[in-house]
């Protein structure tokens, strides 16, 4: 595969999968003490993964624009 679209192709997945994260991170902030997904996550806890999944999104962006 070239180069540029293995760029294109990493930058598209990262930016879906950051997408992702940062909807189940929301998700998760707004259920009260209830389970997300099976998991239990709470306000606090769920900074977490809205950080992970802005750097997946903002990576990901970055990727697909310098290609």
């Amino acid at each position: 595969m070239d180069n540029t679209r293995f760029k294109r192709f990493f930058g598209a997945l990262l930016t879906i999968l950051g997408i992702i994260v940062i909807l189940f991170a929301c998700v998760a902030f707004l259920s009260d003490n209830e389970p997300v997904l099976g998991l239990f996550v709470t306000k606090w806890e769920s900074i977490v993964p809205f950080l992970v999944g802005t750097v997946f999104l903002l990576s990901g962006i970055s990727l697909v624009s310098n290609s």
